[in-house]
């Protein structure tokens, strides 16, 4: 079997994404015979060369992050053009990964909607939709808390044989509630009050030097005027 897989990151290879998708091709190449090849569509000036990396393809996986309920720019550019491939017979099968810092899975629902349809338009076997909340900030945790997530995506790649799609039962582990359980929403309460759950929000505001801006409110002043 030959992967094609497209990562949708505009962080490219600094990206959650990438680490996923590392333990993903991890498992999809302990099978036989299996090989992997690997675009970042963060890479715009080559969506040329992506376009045809995807008429080629034999199997597709399409990863990327989920942006306010959708996806990143680059994504979207990248689907618009394949508008040529619509239909072609010999279009590749079509799977999804959508990861989050949203800790429900409920967020990516959707987007997962217009994934399947997207799949159909074009005229690709529908893969299936792996989605994973809770990943931002996986790069700055030490390994016993990253462990299962990862296992989580070896296993889906390890069991992704083209006729079948994802595994049902690794999408169910990989996001076990669509809404985070009570116990939970008391804590992170609870952790905010405190003061540490604003910690990495706080150190990413600083790193892009937008921390003295964190309760702007652009759109509602614009209005105002």
């Amino acid at each position: 079997m030959r992967l094609t897989v497209f990562n949708g990151s505009p962080r490219g290879k600094t990206s959650n994404t990438k680490l996923l998708m590392e333990q993903f091709c991890r498992g999809f190449l302990d099978r036989p015979d299996n090989q992997v090849e690997v675009a970042y569509l963060n890479r715009t000036k080559d969506l040329e060369h992506q376009v045809e990396m995807f008429a080629k393809a034999e199997h597709v996986i399409l990863a990327f992050p989920l942006y306010t309920d959708a996806m990143p720019g680059i994504v979207k550019h990248f689907i618009e053009a394949l508008e040529p491939l619509r239909g072609r017979p010999e279009n590749p099968s079509l799977g999804f990964i959508v990861q989050s810092g949203f800790p429900e899975p409920a967020h990516s629902r959707y987007v997962e909607r217009y994934l399947v349809k997207l799949a159909s338009r074009l005229g690709c076997a529908y893969h299936g939709t792996a989605v994973r909340g809770g990943v931002e900030g996986c790069q700055m945790q030490p390994g016993w808390m990253t462990k299962k997530l990862f296992n989580g995506f070896y296993l889906l790649g390890k069991n992704c044989p083209a006729e079948k799609g994802f595994d049902e039962s690794i999408l169910k582990m990989l996001a076990p509630w669509e809404k985070m359980p009570k116990g939970r929403i008391a804590f992170f309460r609870l952790l905010n009050k405190m003061g540490p759950g604003n910690f990495y929000w706080d150190h990413q505001l600083k790193q892009n030097k937008a921390f003295e801006q964190r309760f702007a409110r652009p759109f509602i002043e614009e209005l105002k005027d």
